[in-house]
C-alpha cells in the first residue's frame, strides 16, 4: 500500500527543521531591518558595506539592496508558516501538483516546499 501521507513521527522531524529555519530567517529578517532603520549610523554602513565612507548614490543602492533582501526573507519566512500550517493539518510533503508525496531528501532541503522536483522541473 502506498503512502499517502507523512506519519506524525515524521511530520515532527519535518516541523523542528522548519523552526530551526524560522529562527535563523527572523533573526536574519530582524538584522536587516535595524540595518535599513539604521542606515545613517556609521557602524551599521560599515558592517554592510566594509567601506568607511559611502557617496549618497552608493547609500540609496545599498539601502535597496537591503530593502529587497527583507522583502525576500518575509515571503521566506512566510512560506516557512505556512509549511507549519500544513504540518498541523496533515497535508504536509503532499505534492500539489501530483497529490503524491514529496520525497524526503527535498522536503529536507527546501522544508517550505509544495512541489516534488519531477512536478517543479515539468512547471518550467
Amino acid at each position: 500500500m502506498e503512502k499517502t501521507r507523512y506519519s506524525d513521527d515524521e511530520l515532527a522531524e519535518f516541523k523542528a527543521i522548519i523552526e530551526e529555519k524560522l529562527v535563523k530567517a527572523r533573526s536574519e529578517l530582524k538584522y536587516l531591518q535595524e540595518s535599513l532603520y539604521n542606515h545613517n549610523d556609521d557602524n551599521a554602513i560599515e558592517a554592510l558595506s566594509g567601506q568607511k565612507l559611502m557617496d549618497e548614490a552608493a547609500d540609496v543602492q545599498e539601502r535597496e539592496q537591503m530593502s529587497q533582501l527583507a522583502e525576500r526573507q518575509q515571503k521566506f519566512i512566510g512560506n516557512l508558516d505556512d509549511a507549519l500550517i500544513r504540518i498541523q493539518n496533515k497535508t504536509y510533503g503532499i505534492c500539489k501538483a501530483t497529490g503524491n508525496l514529496i520525497s524526503k531528501e527535498r522536503l529536507r532541503a527546501v522544508p517550505h516546499t509544495t512541489m516534488s522536483i519531477a512536478a517543479k522541473n515539468q512547471q518550467q
